[in-house]
């Protein structure tokens, strides 16, 4: 195979998407900026042509970004971070919902694979091994979700949950119980292992129920499977479980935070303006979609050669008015 467009993009210290548009629409490209491309082919004995153009993706760049549950709002940031990079490369995003399964999810890669060039998997419901195999035919950037030797960004979960057990630690509280979300979930499996492991050092009793659909209208079984374990706060997979928790909770006369504490994951809009507001443990998202689509972009330009970089952002735990102070019994009316 001869140069390719991203040899020309190297060569000339630009990006793809410049060197596409040299060619394909010279009117949105500068003199200078044209002239260091046409040498730089030159220099590489590039010829443009459709039969290259093809081969060497010179095509506008799309990226597919699939989405476990569309309709969580935890997604909204990342999806809002991702646009933006994509949109400084010139590029198309192709958002995609795989409704919380695996089977959708395979399938619409596969649909999808032959049109893009490229896919961001964000809480993605596949195995290690299908998602080994799928990068080991597609650029693939993973969020939300780590698999050794393939290239992800994720929120330090360890050091966020070490946040909750001192905060519910400091207030008194002896036990939680964990509101387990989807059983396939990486990132929920990840939260309740520092969370378990952790318990211990905190003076921390851990229970775990469910697994439950992480959405407000589960939250009420959740709500009704913590307080079987007479727990004095309630830890749950994301904010959507957490809120559906508390109005359950609130059914059945029980005060938050004055007889249970709550606490969420994600600090989605919403947690700041139910009642009681949601304390919620938060990460960058935007920068995190960003970050996802610019290693995605650096793989396919060839400036990175070996996948497998992990990245982990940091966690900040929001307080607000869910948590309080451990109270002596749980009484449901």
């Amino acid at each position: 195979m001869g140069p390719t467009i991203y040899d020309v993009a190297r060569a000339a210290g630009l990006a793809p998407s410049t060197v596409s548009r040299t060619y394909t629409r010279p009117g949105r490209v500068n003199a200078a900026t044209r002239e260091r491309v046409l040498a730089a082919a030159v220099e590489l004995g590039y010829r443009h042509t459709p039969q290259n153009r093809a081969v060497a993706g010179e095509r506008h760049l799309t990226i597919a970004m699939v989405l476990s549950d569309i309709t969580n709002p935890h997604f909204f940031e990342l999806i809002r971070g991702a646009e933006q990079r994509v949109k400084a490369a010139d590029a198309t995003l192709v958002i995609v919902n795989a409704e919380e399964s695996e089977r959708i999810e395979q399938s619409q890669v596969a649909d999808l694979a032959g049109s893009v060039d490229g896919f961001v998997l964000a809480s993605s419901r596949l195995d290690d091994d299908a998602l080994r195999d799928l990068a080991g035919r597609h650029r693939v950037v993973l969020l939300n979700r780590e698999v050794a030797g393939l290239s992800s960004v994720a929120l330090d979960t360890t050091s966020g949950c070490r946040q909750i057990l001192q905060h519910l630690a400091s207030l008194g509280h002896r036990s939680f119980a964990y509101c387990a979300g989807p059983p396939a979930s990486w990132m929920g499996a990840a939260r309740w292992a520092a969370l378990s492991a952790g318990a211990e050092e905190h003076g921390l009793t851990a229970h775990r129920v469910g697994p439950y659909t992480p959405n407000v209208a589960n939250g009420g079984a959740a709500a009704d499977g913590a307080l079987r374990t007479d727990a004095t706060a309630f830890v749950a997979h994301n904010d959507l479980l957490a809120i559906g928790l508390v109005r359950r909770l609130a059914q059945r006369g029980i005060r938050v935070p004055d007889d249970v504490s709550v606490v969420g994951f994600d600090d989605i809009f919403a947690a700041e303006f139910v009642h009681p507001s949601l304390t919620t443990l938060g990460g960058p998202g935007a920068h995190a979609g960003r970050l996802a689509v610019e290693m995605l972009i650096d793989q396919l330009a060839g400036r990175v050669h070996d996948s497998g970089e992990q990245v982990r952002l940091p966690t900040g735990l929001v307080l607000r008015d869910s948590s309080g102070q451990a109270p002596r019994a749980v009484t449901p009316a």
